[in-house]
């Protein structure tokens, strides 16, 4: 999941009525096949965020110069993608292909606007080798509408430069929430404008992909496997929470980190002026380019060690309304296969073949070995509702968060934060 934020435009398509109602998408997975011997041919449209831009381009030219068919990509502004897809899947003018966040995966399956591609994704040879949080969230009720296309990894960015002046081991990132809290006053020693930590205080969306991990590597959830049940009132939950308030109450933290929507966090850390962020595998594109931070890359860990990562990207499908779902099937297949994600790779993209990322992804930087694990292990929180539960950032999860790691009482934001998460849940999209 990326760190766009896109309450508005869930909140909008979660009310509409799309065209194809019920339980998930066409069953009929024979309209995938080009007819005996042929090859597809034809031109299909695929939509993609913004976010997406460099390498989709990228593919889809890859593609075009190897194949019969032909891919034409439309770049949609992130924060209105949902709205636009669903919108034009409810008036039958959606485009072939998808490339979904795949946090919302669960919710466009139920609504049948995905083709459903069980028969077809069991006969790939690499099929088990594909991210298993991505996996799982491409499935509805048994039955899989979408593949693992591109992954995303929450890992501990440190800057070594503050680490040494602090007299820390750049060699030694912190292993538990002791560990990083000392190493925070210590780098915030350094002087008045440098800071040990911080976090986007008012994003829900960047919190689900940066503080979830903390709860997972201490043994707990936020949500039951079958999205069915908020956990946010959970033990796990409470001394993830306390740990971050001592952290603020230390004064390690900017006060800014309180109102930052998620810009703020990644431009102290470039800047130098703060000594350890959690993000994602995205940040590695800005900082090798940059140049101007030495920084090392950790799991990121739990109360008492283990470590944990939250599985973010996005996942590619088939539309129901595709008028060409041959051509459409087989970019979708080409673009899980080894060219592709390859391709990406070299684009700095975290391939979700567990088969290749190794050895495309991880041998061009020693650090995106961390990258390699977290996806290999990491979570995704699986909920038809998982804009209103998480990502709004007005919604119990954010609200949550800023009301106990900035204000008092943890306990008492996490009982109002559980009891207006399962109406959510009991409620639906």
């Amino acid at each position: 999941m990326k760190r766009t934020k896109l309450a508005a435009a869930l909140a909008l398509a979660a009310s509409l009525t799309l065209t194809a109602t019920g339980c998930g998408g066409s069953s009929s997975s024979d309209s995938l096949q080009a007819s005996s011997g042929e090859e597809a041919s034809g031109t299909i449209t695929l939509w993609a965020r913004d976010s997406q831009k460099g390498f989709m381009d990228i593919l889809a030219d890859a593609y075009n110069k190897s194949h019969k068919a032909q891919v034409q990509v439309t770049i949609v502004p992130s924060g209105n993608f949902v709205q636009k897809f669903g919108t034009a899947s409810a008036g039958g003018s959606g485009p072939d292909v998808a490339s979904i966040d795949l946090v919302y995966l669960p919710y466009f399956a139920s609504t049948g606007v995905l083709q459903d591609i069980t028969d077809e994704a069991s006969k790939l040879p690499y099929k088990d080798k594909l991210s298993p949080s991505h996996a799982r969230l491409s499935t509805w009720e048994d039955k899989t509408y979408a593949l693992p296309f591109t992954a995303e990894a929450s890992v501990l960015f440190y800057n070594k430069e503050l680490f040494q002046k602090a007299g820390l081991d750049p060699a030694k990132p912190p292993a538990n929430y002791e560990e990083i809290l000392n190493a925070a006053k210590k780098i915030r020693a350094l002087g008045p404008d440098t800071y040990g930590f911080t976090m986007a205080g008012q994003c829900g969306g960047c919190n689900i992909f940066e503080f979830t991990p903390s709860v997972w590597a201490s043994g707990g959830d936020v949500l039951s496997a079958d999205g069915k049940t908020a956990k946010l009132d959970s033990p796990e939950v409470t001394k993830a929470l306390t740990f971050y308030k001592q952290m603020h109450d230390a004064g390690v933290m900017p006060e800014a980190a309180k109102t930052d929507s998620g810009t703020a966090q990644p431009a102290l850390f470039q800047a130098g002026k703060v000594g350890m962020v959690v993000l994602g595998a995205f940040f590695t594109q800005t900082l090798n380019t940059d140049k101007k931070i030495d920084y090392g890359i950790a799991p990121i860990p739990g109360e008492n060690g283990g470590s944990a990562s939250f599985a973010g990207g996005d996942n590619i499908a088939v539309t129901t309304g595709s008028k060409n779902k041959p051509a459409a099937w087989d970019f979708v297949k080409w673009a899980t296969g080894d060219e592709a994600q390859t391709l990406l790779a070299k684009n700095s993209i975290v391939p979700v073949r567990t088969d290749l990322v190794k050895s495309v992804y991880a041998s061009a930087d020693p650090r995106n070995e961390i990258f390699s694990k977290a996806l290999e292990t990491g979570k995704t929180p699986y909920s038809v509702v998982e804009n209103k539960l998480f990502n709004d950032n007005n919604g119990p999860w954010a609200t949550m968060i800023n009301e106990a790691v900035f204000g008092g009482d943890v306990q008492a934001a996490q009982q109002k934060a559980q009891q207006a998460a399962q109406q959510i849940i009991q409620t639906g999209p």
